[in-house]
């Protein structure tokens, strides 16, 4: 019953991440979370160059494209279109590096018998512009995007349908949210005393030994060692994982820090990792990257550990390199002075600068005094 809870719980987190970016790839009626990439994907073809005004726009969205291809949005908020008088409210967003929002109003009217232009730049170099013009001819105003702008009709929206048509993505995550929470608060309150003891005591062991856990294992071992860990101990392919990840763990130094389950379980928790740090940052840093981003964070995530192990275990071969001429000299003395091979060791372990290559000989010292012999230990050392 427990792994079904956990497994519920793993679900959960990835759909609800999803939701948003289902939205945003389909091009939501909301017009706060239209984002660049469901403009960019709209197949009609960007072809015209102008709007007539009329009082029934309202709720009208367009998407734009400037000649420098970039895409914007524009909402008509509100029109007045009269004999003497045209006016024209709006919410318009261009996509550039960072989003250039436009003035929200065009306004022109009859001024001694002359109707006056109202212009406004879509743009922060003022290559695309929205003008509101009077068509003396057929007694209308018109929207005019100039400078080779084009744009395409969207759809119309108000207030009320944008709420009702969000209600499933509104309603559907808070309640996938509340689920999690319930199910993460009560498996945290089940086995919080039993892993504060076994952390305690874990810490405990490395304090004594002079040792700090990596950061990022210290920032995510609270989360998979609790919640990923039995799900991998109870996989069918456990001796496969220990196969797989043993050395490749031991040649990273981290062998008295996590065992292959441990690593595959922080793998599959970085699946989860990888989407909130995505989205913190965003959040954070205040950008408008596209949500669509976010399943391609998880996929990141998941191969992020190897990628940080690979990272360790490269650092631990170069400081094995720079700390070997200074050993080898001491040993070859050490020999030459009338030592045994292992006491010349013992003497490299007592008198040389603390490095893996020290702490390999180290583990060398400990597994002959428990029974090995020194051939099994070197080659479990070479190993």
């Amino acid at each position: 019953m427990r792994i079904t809870s956990r497994m519920i719980l793993i679900i959960l987190a990835i759909m609800v991440p999803s939701f948003n970016a289902w939205a945003q790839g389909n091009c939501p009626k909301d017009f706060s979370q239209i984002s660049p990439s469901c403009i960019s994907s709209v197949t009609k073809p960007f072809t015209e160059n102008h709007l007539t005004l009329t009082n029934e726009m309202n709720g009208n969205v367009y998407f734009y494209k400037t000649p420098s291809g970039q895409v914007g949005k524009l909402k008509v908020r509100a029109t007045t279109v009269t004999p003497v008088e045209c006016t024209l409210f709006l919410d318009a967003v261009t996509f550039e590096s960072k989003s250039f929002i436009p003035n929200s109003s065009l306004s022109i009217s009859v001024a001694n018998r002359h109707w006056v232009k109202s212009k406004i730049f879509l743009d922060r170099e003022g290559t695309s512009a929205l003008e509101l013009v009077r068509s003396t001819k057929k007694a209308a105003c018109a929207l005019v995007f100039t400078k080779g702008t084009t744009q395409v009709f969207h759809g119309k929206m108000s207030d009320a349908k944008i709420r009702e048509e969000n209600n499933l993505l509104f309603y559907g995550p808070l309640v996938l949210v509340f689920i999690a929470i319930f199910i993460v608060v009560r498996g945290f309150l089940e086995e919080q005393d039993k892993f504060k003891t076994q952390e305690a005591l874990e810490d405990a062991e490395n304090a004594s030994k002079g040792k700090q856990l990596h950061l990022f294992l210290k920032l995510t071992r609270p989360f998979y060692k609790r919640y990923f860990v039995p799900l991998v101990q109870g996989s069918k392919n456990k001796q496969g994982l220990k196969n797989k990840y043993r050395q490749k763990i031991a040649n990273a130094g981290l062998s008295k820090d996590m065992t292959p389950e441990e690593f595959v379980a922080l793998k599959f928790f970085m699946i989860l990792g990888g989407p909130f740090v995505f989205l913190a940052v965003r959040w954070i840093m205040t950008e408008e990257w596209p949500l669509t981003i976010t399943p391609i964070m998880a996929l990141v995530g998941y191969f992020y550990p190897n990628i940080w192990l690979s990272g360790l275990t490269k650092n631990r071969n170069d400081q094995i390199l720079r700390a070997m001429p200074f050993i080898v000299d001491m040993l070859a003395l050490s020999v030459e002075a009338g030592l045994d091979f292992m006491a010349a060791i013992q003497r490299v372990i007592e008198k040389a600068p603390p490095s893996p290559l020290v702490e390999e000989f180290e583990t060398l010292i400990k597994e002959t005094r428990i029974g090995s012999s020194r051939a099994e230990g070197l080659r479990q050392m070479g190993w």
